[in-house]
């Protein structure tokens, strides 16, 4: 898994854990809102993790949906996260269905996270009729005759764009109410407290970029379309992908059976589907039909399940996830936007995610992209499709170094083997090899696979685990010590496509390395500090050709003086630095100069933003973090690095040429380009 990817869902749920923490008696509704298929589950459990490190009387009430066996597969994600270590610190239960034997339901009280299905707690239940969940709820927080230490119960309501008012009664028992949704409903205006986008979750990888099928095009022409994505599938992948067929969900179904779908299938016959309707399931795979049809579900989503094509109603909207579907085609008449995004999700997710790294470029390419027919919402704020302009030659002469991290193991480095060799097996201060683990798991990854390289038995984790603060200190030295650890990577360019999502911080640029597909000229920055500074480096080459003679001109003309957005969707140009882990940091904008020189921009601002919050002192430790990495990076590629900060309306420039820094003023930065 990118690291890119962990980055967003870690700063996410610090974000959402920071909140809850400062939650007021006044506020105690909190939203969280990320695209199906970037880990909303996985981030669930983190916050959880989080919250009953600092808090062990902290307790969570998890409300999710009973269709689909969501309550199931969520409390299935918790055990499993919470066994293998990751989460060590939740202790999942799932209360189960109400009809279940002749007594009243029993809810044990030792528990600290419980996975609640909605519809067990309404009018006609014994939960609700025989008082069960309130006296659980009582006995919990203390409230009961029965002595029990005080608990902090939370309420954590996912789905939440499913209207429920099931639970609203019992709001008193809870600190906080925390709602997760893809497409959470918010009244006019409000915005979520903490939200992962879909242009961030296209970045990271965490799910697919979206290419809108014509919308003329009819079934069997997408099938064709899907038959030759199908063959690279397998082949670059390693993954049967599935193309999935929306239909109505009332009378229309059969007609649109009957006229519409089984038609177009007849023409390819060596595509295996299924149809999943209310009743069960129809199939033309003959040993799929030798299944039970509760194991139907478990077989599609296999990676290399037959079945290529599943036709369906509303049933997949919520609670089903088929990595390997990249295609979906929408007969029946949506007049849900909520619907629509959440049945796009089902297309999204990265088919392979957790060794995206280990693939080729044109995998990853395909890896990262879904195609819809007829459903795309019109309200969505698609990305906007760009491409490298071919008259300026970028692939062949805009060329940049990256520079990457290499860990202890990888570069032999003799300090680190000489501390692992000399470990002492000391007396153990721990008082169990639990709490061991539980410290060894909060460790980032390098450090724990520096752990597995050395340890080939059990006694020697444990002596690692003991000396685990020396470790970490003697591992970060070196690994800070960029002189050693940083090495170049092999040559790169802009990718050939990328985009961006449409904002109030656009500019018009018709004299840049690129174009939009819909031949737009407007683009769009990730802040008003990015536009402002686009502004300057469009002013910088407009005065260089204008001012410049006949001859330098056919210089700029011909690409020698050249600047663009390092759009992150798909792009190669990255430095990493270390911050508690190795990060990316991809900079904004690279120019490329009249002496074929190449500078590379990292934008900042310190300006407050309504749309932002920042933790200053985080903020201040990831700029530091990167000004050293700039530093180290400009004497190994020979690049120039800028760190332009935006305070108020004034720039301040810090410039890292040959291994220096200095500080500069916007005239003093503007000036170096424009003398002959």
């Amino acid at each position: 898994m990118l690291q890119e990817a962990k980055d967003l869902q870690k700063n996410a749920v610090t974000k959402l854990t920071k909140i809850l923490q400062n939650v007021s008696d006044s506020r105690k509704e909190i939203t969280f809102k990320a695209p199906t298929g970037s880990g909303k589950t996985y981030m669930m459990a983190d916050f959880m993790n989080r919250i009953i490190c600092a808090d062990r009387n902290a307790v969570f009430i998890v409300s999710t949906l009973s269709k689909s066996n969501l309550a199931a597969q969520n409390f299935n994600s918790f055990k499993e996260l919470s066994e293998n270590g990751t989460f060590a610190d939740i202790n999942p239960f799932l209360i189960n269905s109400d009809s279940s034997g002749e007594g009243s339901l029993f809810i044990p009280l030792e528990y600290n996270v419980y996975v609640l299905p909605r519809d067990l707690y309404k009018d006609s239940s014994k939960l609700k009729k025989e008082g069960t969940f309130v006296n659980f709820l009582s006995s919990l927080t203390g409230d009961t005759f029965m002595k029990n230490p005080q608990k902090k119960l939370y309420l954590i309501k996912d789905e939440c764009h499913i209207a429920t008012s099931n639970l609203d009664e019992l709001k008193e028992y809870f600190c906080a109410v925390i709602n997760f949704s893809a497409t959470p409903k918010l009244s006019r205006k409000q915005e979520p407290d903490v939200e992962i986008s879909n242009a961030e979750a296209e970045n990271a990888k965490l799910i697919k970029k979206v290419e809108a099928g014509n919308e003329n095009d009819s079934l069997e022409c997408a099938l064709m379309k899907f038959e030759k994505i199908r063959s690279d599938y397998i082949n670059q992948l390693d993954v049967n992908p599935c193309f999935i067929i929306q239909i109505s969900n009332k009378e229309k179904a059969e007609e649109e059976l009957k006229n519409t779908i089984m038609p177009a299938l007849q023409n390819q016959q060596e595509l295996k589907w299924v149809y999943i309707n209310d009743k069960g399931g129809e199939t033309n795979d003959s040993g799929l039909k030798k299944l039970p049809l509760v194991k139907w579900k478990d077989y599609l989503k296999g990676k290399a399940s037959s079945i290529s094509v599943i036709i369906f109603k509303m049933v997949i909207s919520e609670g089903w996830d088929i990595p390997r579907a990249c295609m979906l085609y929408q007969i029946r008449d949506s007049k849900s936007k909520q619907l629509d995004e959440q049945v796009m999700g089902r297309v999204r997710r990265n088919p392979r995610l957790l060794d995206f790294e280990n693939l080729s470029d044109e995998a990853k390419q395909l890896a990262c992209t879904a195609w819809i027919w007829g459903m795309i919402p019109k309200e969505e704020n698609l990305p906007k499709q760009v491409r490298l302009c071919t008259d300026y030659k970028v692939e062949e002469n805009f060329r940049i170094t990256p520079v990457k991290i290499l860990s202890p193991q990888k570069t032999k480095n003799p300090d680190m083997k000489k501390i692992l060799d000399n470990l002492k097996d000391d007396y153990l201060t721990h008082p169990s090899i639990f709490e061991s683990y539980i410290n060894f798991q909060k460790q980032d990854n390098e450090i724990q696979s520096l752990c597995y390289e050395y340890s080939d038995s059990y006694k020697k984790w444990t002596v690692f685990a003991e000396h685990l603060g020396e470790i970490k200190s003697s591992y970060e030295k070196y690994i800070c010590d960029y002189e050693k650890s940083m090495v170049t990577c092999d040559e790169v360019c802009f990718p050939l496509e990328s985009c961006f999502v449409e904002n109030q911080n656009s500019l018009t640029l018709d004299d840049w390395i690129w174009y939009r597909k819909d031949f737009c000229t407007d683009f769009s920055f990730d802040s008003e500090a990015e536009k402002k500074w686009a502004e300057v480096l469009k002013d910088i080459r407009s005065s260089s050709i204008g001012t410049c003679t006949k001859k330098q001109s056919e210089l700029f003309e011909t690409s020698r003086f050249l600047w663009g957005k390092n759009f992150p969707l798909n792009s190669q140009i990255k430095f990493e630095y270390y911050l508690d882990g190795i990060h990316s940091s991809y900079p904004d904008f690279v120019m490329k100069d009249k002496n074929g020189k190449i500078h590379i921009f990292e934008v900042k601002s310190v300006n407050k933003s309504s749309s932002q919050n920042i933790d200053e002192e985080e903020y201040e430790k990831k700029v530091n973090a990167i000004k050293e990495c700039y530093k180290e990076a400009s004497k190994k590629t020979g690049h120039i690095f800028y760190i332009p900060v935006l305070e108020k309306s004034s720039w301040q420039i810090t410039r890292f040429s040959d291994g220096k820094g200095e500080n500069i003023t916007k005239d003093e930065f503007i000036k170096s380009f424009l003398k002959s």
